[in-house]
């Protein structure tokens, strides 16, 4: 008795730490995309683009959280543009969230993920027109200094507001647990403006996950 009891000691000593190489307590993970306008937002914003990056823990092979950070750039459409009477506008925002996540097979090369979460949204709108900014260039050859005419977009008019949002989403990821995983996902998220004013967008991310 003493001897199986021995044995079935060393045996859960080996498959725990055989289960504990199988993935990393420690995560992060970094990604790059396109953000679609969705709802209302998207009578007034075009399709944009969007950067974002992670750090977290793994509580186990299947359940772990993070916090992101975020940015999402779209601009405003034309037809918003003609009946607000601004010749450019674009829509960004800087967010950080706290997201749990879960694996549903992690140890598959080929899994599939849930994430969600909430944070703080920095949104800003600009409305612009098109300038030139001169700037001083340089000629080695001839040794000389001169101007030079650069297209640029002159800001009109800026509003910049902090509000409480939320997001949720899923997404495939590829690869070997211990060596990282490429990630395709889409989440959906809304900045809560006011009471009955929202904006929803969908930024759809490619990445590594390690």
């Amino acid at each position: 008795m003493k001897r199986f009891a021995l044995s079935m000691g060393i045996a859960l000593l080996f498959a725990a730490a055989v289960s504990a190489q199988e993935y990393h307590h420690m995560t992060f993970d970094f990604g790059t995309g396109f953000t679609t306008p969705v709802n209302v937002s998207a009578d007034h914003l075009d399709t944009g683009w969007n950067i974002q990056g992670g750090v977290g823990a793994n509580f186990n092979p299947w359940i772990g959280a993070k916090v992101q950070v975020g940015y999402d750039s779209m601009g405003i459409n034309r037809r918003t543009l003609f009946n607000i009477g601004f010749p450019g506008g674009n829509v960004h925002v800087f967010s950080a969230t706290l997201d749990p996540i879960i694996h549903f097979n992690p140890h598959s090369p080929v899994g599939f993920y849930a994430i969600g979460g909430t944070g703080l949204y920095r949104r800003t709108q600009e409305f612009t027109a098109p300038t030139i900014t001169t700037v001083t260039g340089f000629d080695p050859f001839f040794g000389l200094f001169y101007p030079v005419g650069i297209p640029t977009n002159q800001v009109l008019a800026s509003y910049t507001v902090n509000k409480i949002g939320i997001n949720a989403g899923g997404g495939f990821e590829f690869g070997p647990r211990r060596r990282g995983k490429i990630f395709a996902e889409a989440r959906w998220t809304r900045i809560f403006l006011t009471s009955n004013i929202h904006t929803d967008y969908v930024p759809v991310t490619f990445g590594f996950r390690w």
